[in-house]
């Protein structure tokens, strides 16, 4: 802990055995996705199913978590049964608090538990739970529970799933905390493959800082840059929904299963509104002074006579695209009742909308009917939209049984591979920029915008260029790996440019230079493509569905061709680097 050699928590669900180990290896990766990544290639196999209980579930701290401000997200690697590679997710809340406090730089997760249960990581035990009582109810729920049950309040964090995740949907999530998740890729189906309906980790130790004089000099720094300038106001103020209405001004926003890119309504679903009609709290992660989480409430009747209660869930840019102007929904208050039964049954939010808009689209053309979705689809029928999430989730028939696989998996099924708004595998973002944004997602290690923030390059750009594209993707990739081993809220990385990211670090008792940084960036990098190559992972064979190249982003129409020959030099920018890490580690 803090620039001590890693301590690696083992635990096997099926035998219930423990074992703890302190890695110096593990040192030259500095924390966070870094040793993540590195645990999971030993400890996984590719030659087994995505769910086959031998493989592994590893959630990892960063070098600094929550010691200094913004510092405060976990990782989690796993095998995604989503794609069918790596999987790599991040969340906030309490988590990497609870877990640096109770000891732990890492917890890798093994075998299958033979009945449902859950488990509290404490710092001197772990203690397994049965939880069949609990088995089947909805995340929102399950949190509460365990608050009852269990020690620990304010140095605690919960990690749970909904039924989703029991079902083996394979984008089903685990929520953090309430308010936070895991959202991408499918660890929900993976803990519930492996019978794990949720996960506390309460920890009391303290954290000893040597110099501590040193440490205050740089914590105030950087408080001061996250509280005092404008970096981080637009966090606090809307959020990340402030987005809504540029990127539908620019022709970037994805509408109506991306047949547009303006949606006629999107002033009525903008961030702006939301705060108008729905914000009633903002909060913040363990460790973070911005507070950008942003609570709406809506009003449910649950009874006749005018009973109602009010709903509170967070909401954010990518959930009103996905539930929103993707699905035709034109309201606030519609969007945030979408949210609330995606959390209820613990799914992405973003690749069950996606699927919805597939859905409706080829209900629309006639491919399937009523017979296979059981009720009519169309954008902007939200009481539909509705009952197809719960029926995704409680796999209702084999249409949605295929469509709880992805609209990958469902397109070669039924039809419509042209618009099923998928890369590689993951139901698309939220944006429709250009280049970087497609070729971002292509090749990014997980297939996520966050990856390398390739829609930011297009919105910094006047005129497309392929190759400045990816040599930006390329360079922005890499130095992700590096500060996600921190790691950072990446709405921060504007706060913690180089200088200031080995300022921090060497004042609680690291030594590194700039070119170590490099280093560790590039080598967690070779990690994950010798991963993607073990799971058989070809870039140059992601195809792009049609409709990319057919609706307008906000660079105009954009060229088939020119994509493909963009995601062949990034291929070729990859394997020098792979070549050139196989070559240092067979010397």
């Amino acid at each position: 802990m803090l620039n001590e050699s890693k301590r690696i928590l083992f635990i096997n669900l099926e035998t219930q055995k423990l074992k703890i180990e302190v890695r110096p290896d593990l040192d030259q990766y500095l924390g966070g996705v870094g040793i993540a990544v590195k645990l999971f290639e030993e400890n996984f196999s590719a030659q087994l199913d995505p769910l086959d209980a031998k493989q592994p579930v590893v959630f990892a701290i960063g070098a600094a978590s929550t010691v200094f401000p913004v510092l405060t997200k976990t990782v989690v690697v796993f095998y995604s049964p989503h794609t069918g590679e790596l999987g790599e997710s991040y969340a906030g809340g309490r988590l990497a608090f609870a877990m640096l406090h109770a000891g732990f730089d890492a917890i890798v997760l093994t075998g299958r538990s033979i009945k449902p249960t859950y488990i509290s990581v404490r710092s001197d035990n772990v203690v397994f739970r049965d939880a069949r009582a609990i088995w089947g109810l909805p995340s929102t729920v399950i949190g509460r529970i365990i608050r009852e049950r269990e020690p620990g309040p304010g140095k605690r964090s919960i990690i749970r799933i909904g039924p989703a995740g029991e079902n083996g949907i394979t984008f089903a999530s685990a929520c953090v905390d309430t308010y936070r998740h895991f959202g991408r890729l499918g660890l929900g189906a993976v803990l519930g493959s492996k019978n794990l309906k949720a996960i506390q980790v309460f920890g009391t130790n303290s954290i000893p800082i040597k110099d501590f004089k040193s440490y205050w000099k740089a914590y105030r720094e950087l408080y001061q840059k996250c509280t005092e300038t404008e970096l981080m106001q637009k966090y606090h103020d809307i959020g990340t929904s402030i987005n809504v209405e540029p990127l539908n001004a620019v022709s970037a926003l994805p509408t109506k299963n991306l047949k547009q890119t303006v949606f006629e309504n999107g002033e009525s679903i903008s961030g702006e509104k939301f705060a108008e009609e729905n914000l009633v709290r903002k909060m913040a992660c363990v460790g973070c002074p911005v507070g950008c989480i942003h609570i709406g409430q809506f009003r449910r009747e649950f009874d006749k006579g005018h009973e109602y209660e009010s709903i509170s869930v967070g909401y954010d840019y990518e959930l009103i695209f996905a539930l929103g102007s993707f699905i035709g929904v034109k309201s606030t208050e519609q969007i945030l009742e979408l949210i609330d039964i995606v959390e209820e049954l613990g799914m992405d939010a973003m690749s069950a909308g996606v699927a919805l808009g597939w859905a409706t689209e080829v209900f629309g053309k006639g491919i399937v009917t009523e017979k296979e979705t059981i009720v009519p689809l169309a954008f902007g029928n939200v009481e539909n939209y509705k009952k197809a999430l719960k029926y995704i989730a409680n796999v209702e028939n084999e249409f949605y049984k295929a469509l709880g696989k992805g609209i990958k998996h469902a397109s070669s099924i039924y039809g419509g591979e042209d618009f099923a708004m998928q890369i590689a595998g993951n139901e698309m973002a939220g944006y429709h920029t250009g280049y970087g944004s497609l070729l971002g997602m292509s090749c990014g290690a997980r297939h996520s915008h966050l990856c390398n923030g390739g829609y930011s390059i297009d919105q910094g750009m006047k005129q497309p260029d392929i190759d400045e594209t990816v040599q930006k993707l390329y360079k922005e990739e890499i130095e992700r790996c590096m500060l996600n081993s921190l790691i950072m809220c990446l709405f921060a990385r504007k706060i913690y440019d180089r200088p200031t990211i080995l300022m921090a670090l060497n004042s609680i008792g690291f030594s590194l230079t700039d070119d170590d940084l490099t280093r560790i960036a590039e080598s967690i990098y070779a990690v994950k493509l010798r991963i993607k190559r073990a799971m058989k992972f070809e870039q140059t064979k992601v195809v792009f569905p049609k409709r990319f190249f057919e609706t307008p982003s906000m660079h105009g129409l954009l060229n088939e061709e020119v994509a493909y020959e963009g995601q062949k030099k990034y291929d070729e920018l990859a394997g020098e680097l792979l070549k050139k890490y196989d070559a240092a580690i067979q010397k």
